[in-house]
């Protein structure tokens, strides 16, 4: 991996480290708050790398409809969503539902 992916990739983490319990964030608002808003995929991958790190809560980390995109990348079959709903959010058919009430924007939490 080259050392300005990582560097991107610790960013990503940072923001992720501050998502709070029980909301949700999208790999495309994570980009745009690093100034990067076509790197969403980027996150994506920062995500997935992410899994053998306890402090990252990649599970709380969705695409822009609120789809667990991400859940294959967890053991089990649906840990991701067993992780959501353990914090209290309501999914139905691998997607959040009311996505509006447990979105959290990193642009305008964190700015």
């Amino acid at each position: 991996m080259k050392p300005e992916n990582e560097n991107f990739f610790e960013r990503v983490y940072q923001v992720a480290r501050l998502i709070p319990e029980g909301r949700v964030t999208s790999y495309g608002a994570i980009a745009k708050y690093l100034g990067a808003a076509r790197s969403a995929r980027m996150v994506g991958w920062a995500m997935n790398a992410s899994h053998h790190m306890e402090d990252i809560p990649a599970h709380r980390v969705v695409n822009k409809a609120g789809i667990l995109t991400g859940k294959h990348h967890f053991d089990g079959t649906n840990l991701m969503q067993q992780l959501l709903e353990g914090e209290g959010v309501i999914i139905k058919d691998l997607q959040i539902v009311n996505l509006e009430k447990y979105f959290w924007d990193p642009f305008k939490e964190l700015s």
